[in-house]
């Protein structure tokens, strides 16, 4: 069987214009994909050189494919199966920085180079006090970006042209503000020329981003099933959902250079977004997409399904979600209100991906903090515009006191039961220790220290009235159970 590489894909040699700080699935499916439509729209013409950035982990595969390799999109778009399998030839090269420094800061020297791309994992973006800039390289992030600018800098003698676009797509709140702020603390640790630090603040710009795409990786049980079909072997195979977004803010323009909002137009269920202001879009992301998975999610596992797509397979819990996004969390929006209904379907598409086996379990992990971050948002505005509180969100809260109820406490976790069958139940110690301490308090008790421990609700009028229902629906869910609450109370319909 042929092996895939650069004889395969007959790749073009373009100029290098990305760095790219990690070469994981999600970079691989997400921004390396991008370019490669941008390269074939003819819009870019430039190549990726990737580095990585820690020593953990092993090049092979890369090198023995030339850095070639495929994305599978597989889902649904406009309700209909979508089946994709794309060749990817927009990476040059990959560089471990850690084995060869000196390769690796020879990037920096490449006078085509515009962006910094960079997936560390949300602790990629701080700073290391015991950093030096004498090391080859330093360990965090943030500073061996420093010492790739400085290299730059120094390289083009302060030319202001020269100054890079960071896109970090780190999952943290501000990332670009961030990654600047602990480039502007290294700089001054390290006490690095006062030109170069005013090199940085005039000539570079540090985007913060969001990006919303499921990658599930390499498909592992299908694998030798498509090298078959295919007749080429490729073990760096990344498997994706059809739907993407990139949303970039940037106080300067930046899409005439990075043109990948062109590029992708045409392709249903991917954009990117240039915009001065990028959190309405995160907010729509964590209401709509994360608050209707944490609303659902655990009301749907004590109704009997395991999985995302097993909920949108029951009417029940279907209509539930459904009633939830439309008629309480989207009326809470300020974006038209048409584009959060079509974020809306869009969602609904990816919850019924037929290849995505998302266990409810998983969701699950941490929930308590998750229900105050994404739904309770949604809770509070409800109250504040309607004067009452929605009834779907509070069966939600109901749902995870429930869920949370442990029949005995192990290390780490609790065990809840299940129609006779054992879970796990993970959160912070101190939650887990809460519920065990008040397995058998009764419902309304119950809630009420809940809501004090949590803080919940403290900043509403509806403070009582919100406790009531919730305790209320507590004590339905342990006699009737969810899906009879849900339909006496028609609360999917």
């Amino acid at each position: 069987m042929e092996l895939l590489n650069r004889n395969y894909t007959h790749a073009k040699k373009r100029p290098v214009k990305i760095v790219q700080f990690g070469e994981g699935n999600f970079l691989r499916a997400f921004v390396d994909y991008m370019v490669d439509i941008a390269n074939e729209e003819n819009m870019f013409d430039g190549s990726i050189a990737i580095v990585k950035p820690i020593s953990y982990g092993k090049l092979d595969l890369f090198e023995k494919q030339e850095c070639q390799y495929s994305v599978l999109l597989r889902g649904l778009v406009d309700k209909e199966e979508y089946i994709e399998k794309r060749m990817i030839t927009s990476i040059d090269s990959i560089y471990d920085c850690t084995a060869d420094y000196t390769s690796y800061l020879s990037l920096a020297r490449i006078e085509t180079v515009k962006c910094i791309v960079s997936n560390t994992t949300e602790a990629g973006i701080k700073c290391d006090e015991n950093d030096k800039f004498e090391d080859k390289p330093a360990k965090s992030y943030p500073a061996k970006l420093t010492q790739f600018l400085y290299e730059r800098a120094e390289t083009f003698s302060y030319d202001y042209t020269k100054g890079l676009v960071m896109l970090p797509v780190e999952l943290i709140d501000n990332n670009g503000d961030e990654l600047k702020k602990c480039v502007y603390e290294t700089i001054d640790k390290w006490n690095l020329k006062p030109e170069f630090k005013k090199w940085v603040k005039e000539s570079c710009i540090f985007a913060n981003t969001l990006v919303d795409r499921i990658v599930t990786g390499y498909p592992r049980n299908e694998s030798e099933t498509i090298w078959q079909q295919e007749g080429v072997q490729d073990e760096l195979m990344v498997a994706t959902e059809p739907f993407a977004l990139w949303v970039i803010e940037s106080d300067k323009p930046i899409n005439e250079e990075f043109p990948l909002d062109k590029a992708l137009e045409n392709k249903k269920g991917m954009s990117v977004i240039f915009t001065d202001n990028h959190k309405p879009y995160k907010q729509r992301k964590v209401r709509i997409l994360n608050g209707a998975h944490t609303s659902f999610s655990l009301a749907s596992y004590l109704s009997g399904n395991d999985t995302v797509l097993d909920s949108m397979n029951d009417p029940i819990i279907f209509g539930f979600m459904n009633k939830t996004i439309n008629e309480e969390i989207i009326p809470t929006l300020d974006l038209p209100r048409e584009d959060l209904l079509d974020f809306a379907n869009q969602v609904e598409g990816r919850f019924k991906n037929p290849f995505i086996r998302h266990e409810l379990l998983s969701i699950s992990l941490n929930s308590v903090s998750k229900w105050k971050a994404r739904c309770y948002p949604s809770v509070k505005q409800y109250i504040e515009k309607n004067h009452e509180i929605p009834k779907r969100l509070s069966f939600s809260l109901a749902a995870l006191i429930c869920f949370y109820h442990g029949i005995r406490k192990e290390t780490g976790y609790l065990v809840g039961i299940r129609n006779e069958n054992e879970y796990k139940i993970q959160d912070d110690q101190d939650i887990l220790d809460f519920f065990y301490e008040n397995k058998d308090t009764e419902s309304l008790e119950l809630v009420k220290c809940f809501v004090n421990k949590t803080n919940l609700f403290d900043d509403v009028e509806l403070k009582d009235e919100s406790i009531n229902q919730i305790s209320k629906y507590v004590t339905d869910i342990k006699l009737k159970g969810i899906t009879e609450c849900i339909k006496e109370d028609k609360l999917h319909e």
